[in-house]
């Protein structure tokens, strides 16, 4: 089959900075209209529903996260394998990875379904979940968890596509669905008055759209990175390479997110005004991730596909040009964020107590997280060589570990704030920054690397 240039990005080669940019960008755009999807949920529900459902929609975010992140670590592990094998020009072993990607992907969205779905009241209990919005909570989650096999999909498509460079065609289905969440949500609470189910069920809705649209892309392109429904298996020896690079990054982000759990019950603990008002914080922090975990992704991607072509030079020069994207973008935005806070917050809710908790913690954590770029885009290029391990080590020593000691000090020792307790965010990355660029310099930075074993 004849490759197509408007298809697939090859980063093996031409201008390091001029790639990454042209492959994030769009990469970028995309994960801020993915974002919109809960984002547009809480703006729709603290408006036009109430602070308590606001409360109950931000209370499920970690719940909903732990099952997101494991399988993008999956998904993490899946790109590099592809991205290696497209990098080597190797077709045959990039069919068997993408059909095994895919066979995979389907068998474990219907037992995380499942699972989730048993596991809703249980983990909003253990999460001290008050009762006001208990209730509330359990109605959105289970239909959240429920459509949850559409994300899956889409973002298992999407990785498979970002594999091979090609970013652009996934925003433009991100766009559609983006703006068909918006109506439907609008449709749902206002027109049908459905409440907290309506912005749940306009949610999954769109995550259906966006998993047909690119399971469609990828059956019907003619290029090397065709999906063929007959030839979908598991191959062993695949499976076990996406693992290898996988498992640690879904390990830690899955262990991260339970460790936030812990973080969401010592906010519970203040009321359902301020975690209403950690809630919008939480929905401004993920945009401002979005910049760093776009230029992650894209330093996988580069690295992977330059450890394929054995350039280990370019890989490296790569990985510092990423950093210094993502610090300075980030810088950017959050000057921007810190001084519109007030008005950011205000987006969510007209509740004056909300909004002076949100801003509190805006204005307290959002600095720091220049030391999450580093954080992120390092350990997305260490798994880019195949080192996975590593970053899931480091990041569960601080932003698990560190970050529960931390909190159990300060509330039982010193002072049991809300402010306090969401500095506990910052703790873990300043430390995790610290030991993850020692480690890259002294293990990466004076050898050649021996690249991912293949068969």
């Amino acid at each position: 089959m004849q490759q197509k240039k408007t298809t697939a990005r090859d980063m093996t080669q031409g201008s390091i900075v001029k790639q990454l940019i042209l492959f994030s960008l769009p990469l970028m755009l995309g994960n801020v209209f993915q974002m919109l999807y809960n984002t547009v949920d809480s703006v729709v529900v603290g408006n036009f529903v109430g602070t308590q459902a606001l409360a109950a929609v931000g209370s499920t975010t970690m719940i909903v996260n732990i099952m997101v992140f494991f399988f993008n670590g999956f998904s993490t592990g899946a790109s590099v394998v592809i991205a290696r094998r497209f990098g080597a020009r190797d077709t045959e072993r990039l069919h068997t990875a993408i059909q095994t990607t895919m066979a995979t992907t389907f068998v474990l969205a219907v037992f995380f379904t499942v699972v989730g779905l048993i596991g809703v009241k249980p983990m909003l209990r253990f999460m001290a979940t008050p009762e006001d919005v208990f209730d509330e909570a359990t109605v959105y989650l289970r239909i959240y968890i429920g459509g949850f096999s559409g994300l899956v999909i889409y973002n298992m498509c999407s990785g498979i596509l970002r594999a091979v460079g090609d970013t652009t065609r996934p925003l433009y289905f991100l766009i559609f669905t983006s703006i068909l969440n918006i109506i439907l949500d609008l449709l749902f609470v206002l027109g049908l008055h459905a409440g907290i189910a309506g912005v749940a069920y306009a949610t999954i809705i769109s995550q259906f759209v966006s998993a047909g649209l690119t399971l469609l892309l990828l059956t019907r392109t003619r290029d090397i990175y065709r999906l063929e429904w007959r030839g979908l298996r598991i191959d062993g020896q695949v499976l076990g390479e996406i693992v290898k690079v996988g498992l640690p990054a879904a390990i830690q982000s899955v262990i991260t997110s339970f460790s936030n759990v812990f973080v969401q019950s010592y906010i519970n603990a203040f009321g359902s005004v301020c975690m209403a008002g950690w809630s919008a914080y939480n929905k401004l922090d993920q945009f401002v991730l979005l910049p760093m975990q776009s230029l992650a992704m894209a330093a996988t991607t580069f690295v992977s596909q330059n450890m394929g072509a054995d350039q280990e030079k370019r890989a490296g020069q790569g990985t510092v040009a990423t950093v210094s994207l993502s610090v300075g973008i980030t810088a950017v935005i959050i000057l921007l964020v810190c001084i519109f806070a007030a008005p950011a917050i205000a987006l969510f809710t007209p509740d004056e107590a909300v909004i002076e908790f949100g801003v509190l913690f805006v204005r307290t954590n959002f600095v720091f997280l220049l030391f999450n770029c580093v954080n992120h885009v390092l350990a997305g290029a260490l798994r880019g060589r195949g080192d996975s391990t590593a970053p899931m080590a480091i990041m569960l020593l601080t932003f698990v570990g560190l970050r529960q000691i931390y909190l159990f000090v300060v509330t039982h020792f010193v002072a049991n704030t809300p402010m306090l307790v969401g500095f506990g965010y910052p703790v873990g990355w300043m430390a995790c920054c610290f030991i993850e660029v020692t480690y890259y310099f002294v293990k990466w930075g004076r050898k050649k690397p021996a690249m991912l074993k293949e068969s």
